[in-house]
């Protein structure tokens, strides 16, 4: 399958294990039918969803990573005012300093939800916690779930209003979330045996005089191993730059489409919007580099 240059994979995919609306074995059936060479279940400060896979198996005709999204701080000379991600790969999920930081993540989380939901009681939208989470069903219930609720009753007409209006940062129902700095996410990775990557650059919003290659090299300082340059928001311009710094970089470049499911369905697996290709001969790479 290696040699062939029109198979695609997906190294950033979300579950219910954190806040997709498809079940692992789900997103397993439907990579089967896309026909996709490799494939990484990264959900939000959460393996448990890669541990339901290798407890079912994996079948031989997909390449599969063990892969998680860590919610971080930023260093502290270079702000940034988007989504600071550190993607993980082909780490031991049973790692045990690994599993006890992610409880307080996952811990952390939980607590938040009645936070925002208090908020947007004070706001006069009437919800209630127990009924997102009913309508939520098996997910691990997040803020995309609390906007997807917003949209069934009727408050906004769609997820991205919800955050636009009520949930984005700094918006009247935001809760800020607690997160551990960027060393510590890469040296857990690293420490499990695993790659840490620089996930969706270009949603970093990088802060006023923050260079970008700059901020790279103080990652990479700290163990960085690749950047995310395949993503579905990434124009074709920013691609070639992230390719480049990370080549500069000797770090490793990675892609993947976010999918979340029914709370992101513009988003399909395997290709984005319709027009992401990520190439089977990254997850080689990234193999040989686990070797």
């Amino acid at each position: 399958m290696g040699c062939n240059k029109n198979v695609r994979i997906d190294l950033h995919i979300h579950s219910t294990a954190s806040d997709g609306t498809l079940t692992p074995a789900e997103i397993l059936a439907l990579a089967e039918t896309l026909h996709l060479g490799a494939i990484s279940l990264t959900d939000h400060d959460a393996v448990d969803g890669n541990r339901d896979l290798l407890r079912t198996g994996i079948p031989h005709s997909i390449g599969f990573l063990t892969g998680i999204e860590i919610s971080a701080e930023p260093p502290s000379l270079y702000p940034v005012f988007g989504s600071f991600h550190i993607l993980g790969y082909g780490f031991n999920i049973e790692d045990k300093a690994l599993n006890q930081t992610l409880i307080t993540l996952q811990d952390a989380r939980k607590n938040r939800n009645p936070q925002i939901i208090r908020k947007l009681n004070t706001l006069g939208i009437k919800v209630d916690l127990n009924h997102v989470e009913q309508f939520s069903g098996k997910c691990r219930l997040g803020r995309p779930h609390i906007a997807g609720y917003l949209v069934y009753e009727g408050y906004v007409g769609s997820i991205d209003e919800a955050f636009d209006k009520y949930l984005g940062k700094g918006k009247a129902a935001y809760v800020e979330k607690f997160r551990i700095s960027c060393q510590e996410a890469i040296k857990l990775i690293l420490d499990a045996g695993g790659l840490p990557v620089l996930a969706h650059p270009y949603l970093l919003q990088l802060g006023k005089g923050v260079v970008f290659e700059e901020l790279i090299g103080e990652l990479k300082s700290m163990g960085l191993k690749g950047i995310e340059i395949y993503y579905p928001e990434h124009p074709p311009e920013s691609v070639r730059f992230y390719a480049q710094v990370a080549k500069e970089n000797n770090l490793i470049i990675t892609g993947g489409t976010d999918f979340h499911g029914d709370i992101k369905p513009e988003i399909k697996l395997g290709s984005g919007f319709g027009d992401l290709f990520v190439p089977y001969e990254i997850y080689e790479n990234i193999i040989n580099l686990l070797k």
